[in-house]
Order: structure tokens, then sequence, then C-alpha cells
């Protein structure tokens, strides 16, 4: 099995100074095949903002996959954020929006979702969702996961906008041998298989390190992951350690993708 360390929505700027050194140990502890941050690396996205979200990334020993998010477009400077929306991102983070990781188990492809018109609400529009199929259909058996910022289902508290396309693109992944969606945007966990989608898994985030918090603590989730098998769990900082706080497996078959048993509350290890 192959583990990937999911994080997102770092928002540097008005990330928890404290948090930092706990994650790197709880990253180190996990020792992951692969990280993925799904966006908002930053708050504003200001040069200091993504220096110090290099500085992290630099910290980390395993491969990187990084989206960006729609904090990681100016918000305040519409010059930029129209004409050279990612311009300080692709400087200090990576000059490829939509990296892919290939090894024997893994498929991973990066799909940015961010729309410079529509600051907030992402779009994810027919030709990418092209472009992600394109990627899986080669791929051998291996297990397909994408990763974006925005989510392509809320769930009924969630007030924000759906993002442009999402329900099409949901379909469309789908129907094309997609696996896993890793997003973030809400800062609120949560695993299961999509509603209208079931053989989709849908593997959502909460704030790696942000004070904005909404209803939880902060946290990111460990994915081990075979062919037609995930078991997510998710880990929470707790009194400035990060632990991990419940796990669930999942196992895809013909209906789509099931639950294994009840949902396991864990202690124990902190990072």
């Amino acid at each position: 099995m192959k583990r990937i360390l999911h994080l997102s929505d770092l928002h540097f700027g008005r990330a928890d100074p404290g948090l930092v050194e706990p994650l790197l140990r709880a990253i180190d502890r996990n020792a992951p095949d692969l990280v993925v941050i799904s966006g908002d690396l930053t708050q504003r996205a200001r040069v200091s903002q993504f220096q110090k979200a290099r500085a992290l990334i630099d910290r980390i020993t395993a491969p990187v996959l990084v989206v960006p998010g729609n904090h990681d477009t100016p918000l305040d400077n519409l010059f930029l954020r129209f004409l050279r929306p990612f311009h300080r991102y692709r400087r200090h983070i990576n000059r490829e929006l939509e990296p892919g990781h290939l090894d024997d188990t893994l498929a991973v492809v990066g799909v940015n979702t961010v729309n410079r018109f529509s600051w907030q609400r992402g779009r994810f529009s027919p030709r990418t969702v092209r472009r992600v199929c394109d990627s899986f259909d080669v791929t051998g058996g291996r297990l397909c996961v994408a990763v974006l910022h925005h989510p392509l289902e809320h769930g009924p508290g969630v007030e924000k906008r759906l993002m442009k396309g999402a329900r099409a693109a949901l379909r469309d992944l789908s129907e094309c041998g997609t696996d896993v969606v890793l997003s973030g945007h809400l800062h609120q966990t949560e695993a299961r298989p999509f509603t209208a989608q079931p053989g989709l898994l849908f593997v959502q985030a909460g704030t790696g390190l942000s004070t904005r918090l909404r209803g939880e603590m902060n946290t990111f989730n460990v994915l081990d992951c075979a062919p037609g098998r995930v078991e997510v769990t998710a880990w929470a900082a707790d009194g400035g350690r990060f632990a991990p706080r419940e796990a669930a497996r999942y196992h895809r078959g013909a209906e789509g993708w099931t639950r294994q048993g009840p949902r396991r509350a864990l202690s124990g290890a902190t990072g």
C-alpha cells in the first residue's frame, strides 16, 4: 500500500505559528509516500506568505504535490489578479499549476480550479475534465486520484456556492475511472462516497494551520491506498500536537465505494 498525507488550507498570513513544528513532526512520523496540498497556502497571496509556505514545503522530505486555491491569487490587487493571477504562486511554489505523480500504485493528477473572475467560486472546465480523464486512461490499474481545491459536492449545511462545472465534472470523472477526489476550501474534514456518484470517494481536508476554524480543530488526512481499497485517518491538533482521531476503511465494489465496518476512533500516537 502507498500512503498519501493530505493537507489543505494552510493560510500563511492567518496561520497559527505554534502548529508549524507539530505539523512537520506529524508529517515525518507518518512517513508518507506523497504529500498533497490542495490549495490556499496563503491568506492574501503576498510574497512574505508564499515565502513561509515555501519554507514549510522545503522541510518536507517526501515528494509534494501542490495545487493553488483561490486565496493564492491576489484579492486586493486587481491588476495582478486578472492579468497575472499565478505569478507569485509560480515564482515561489511551482511553475506547474496542475502537477502529477505516478508510481506503481498511484496515479495522481492535480487540477487548478481557481477562477480569477469569481474569486471565491471555482471552475472545472470540460477541457480540464478531458485532460484528467486522458491522464487516467493509461494508468494500468493504479488507484486514480484527482486533487483540487474546490469540492465537487457540498453537504446540506454549506452556504458557499458550488463551483461552476462541478456536477458535470463529477459525472465525467466517475465515468472515466477516477477513484478518489481530494479537496479542501471549506475548512471541514469529510470522507465518504459522493452522494451523486458513489463510484468516487470524496475526501476533504480541513485547515492544517489556519486560525479561521469552522467548527473543528486544525486537521489533515492520511490515506493508506491500494487499488480498490483506501483507509482514511483524520489527524487533529490537540494541545499543540497532532494526533490521529478516527479512521474508516473503504472498498470499491461493483456498486461503488462502501465503508467496511464502523468508523474507528483512535488514540495514542501523537506528532
